[in-house]
């Protein structure tokens, strides 16, 4: 029977030490497949992923380099053998190219697998390193809240107390003022009552002279 490969690369936000454990500790496998995983990490061992749908045997293993598995799932024909899965590990820049190379897929399904790595696998794991990632170099930049030394706290409140008594010598000014402007006004009149009297008079004395005359 005729068999299909692919080959396939993505890159993860993680060191190559680091997906290499992933992938073969069975609570990181199930945590970015989100799927129960059960591995046993020597050669030999076996491994299954997608609580059952996926089993097989480890063949190869090279710490942080390299990962080599029988594969197969519960859609290959009875009769077809199990397909072989290389995972090969390079670190790059920004983290871990991960190159997969499935080999000896029944006839007709590579496509979907193909499909299915990039859906279940490439994709989770992305997002499962990146928020590690993330959470590990934020912890260092949390800003520590430290108290300003009592010198500080001192010059800052001097500018506070300096304006509260400034507002409370215009406030009196204002007041003091306000009382010499209204004795003007009153002074004004009693001044103008002043000539007022003394016109009268004078006009009554001209008037009495002219009336002697008169006589």
């Amino acid at each position: 029977m005729p068999n299909e490969s692919l080959r396939m690369t993505v890159l993860l936000p993680a060191s190559p030490d680091e997906v290499y454990n992933a992938w073969l500790d069975p609570n990181q496998h199930g945590e970015f497949t989100g799927r129960p995983a059960e591995v046993e990490a020597v050669v030999g061992g076996a491994h299954s992923a997608w609580d059952g749908y996926i089993t097989g045997k480890i063949e190869e293993l090279e710490p942080g380099k390299r990962i080599v598995q029988s594969w197969r799932t519960t859609e290959f024909p009875a009769e077809a053998g199990d397909s072989r899965l290389a995972l090969t590990l390079t670190a790059v820049e920004g983290g871990t190219e991960l190159m997969l190379e499935h080999l000896d897929i029944p006839e007709g399904q590579g496509r979907g697998y193909e499909q299915g790595w990039v859906e279940y696998y490439f994709e989770p794991m992305k997002k499962h390193f990146g928020k590690n990632a993330r959470h590990l170099s934020l912890v260092p930049d949390q800003p520590i809240e430290v108290a300003a030394p009592p010198e500080k706290k001192a010059a800052s409140r001097k500018p506070a107390k300096k304006a509260k008594p400034a507002k409370k010598a215009a406030k009196k000014l204002a007041k003091k003022a306000a009382p010499k402007k209204a004795a003007k006004k009153p002074a004004k009149k009693k001044a103008a009552k002043k000539v007022a009297k003394k016109k009268p008079a004078k006009a009554a004395k001209k008037a009495k002279k002219k009336a002697g005359k008169k006589r």
